[in-house]
């Protein structure tokens, strides 16, 4: 199993939102690295949710329901899309500042290269990302 990490602005496609759905097409990236990330996500894998721009917080937890395929919003271009389907919320979402002050997550991609969409995390990363939200709600 590997673990992720994406990104969306809530006022987009909240976490809130994929609850009530029940599952996402997740799709609309257009770089190469997180094009290259959601094609490396596999059945099963863990994927958090980070809310940008407002909140700037990990907020819930996903699964990889659907491996990548052709993104169908892309109207040129090879860029790939995956199905994820919620796990649950975190107890308590995990500020940006949180992780940017934790000594344990200074190397990660949304400390490292902000921008970036859809990001690896390593297991220890994820799991104190999770300690730090106190679990599931």
């Amino acid at each position: 199993m590997a673990y992720w990490l994406v990104k969306s602005e809530p006022f987009v496609f909240s976490f809130q939102q994929i609850m009530e759905d029940g599952k996402a097409m997740w799709d609309g990236v257009r770089n190469y690295t997180a094009r290259n990330n959601l094609r490396a996500m596999q059945l099963g894998d863990r994927v958090l949710f980070y809310h940008s721009r407002e909140g700037l917080e990990v907020v819930g937890l996903c699964e990889v329901l659907q491996e990548h395929y052709p993104d169908p919003t892309a109207e040129t271009g090879d860029w790939s899309a995956v199905d994820l389907k919620p796990v649950g919320p975190l107890r308590q979402p995990v500020p940006l500042q949180t992780i940017k002050s934790d000594p344990s997550l200074q190397h990660i991609a949304l400390v490292k290269m902000g921008r970036l969409s859809v990001m690896p995390l390593t297991e220890a990363e994820f799991m104190r990302i999770m300690e730090l939200g106190a679990g599931l709600a």
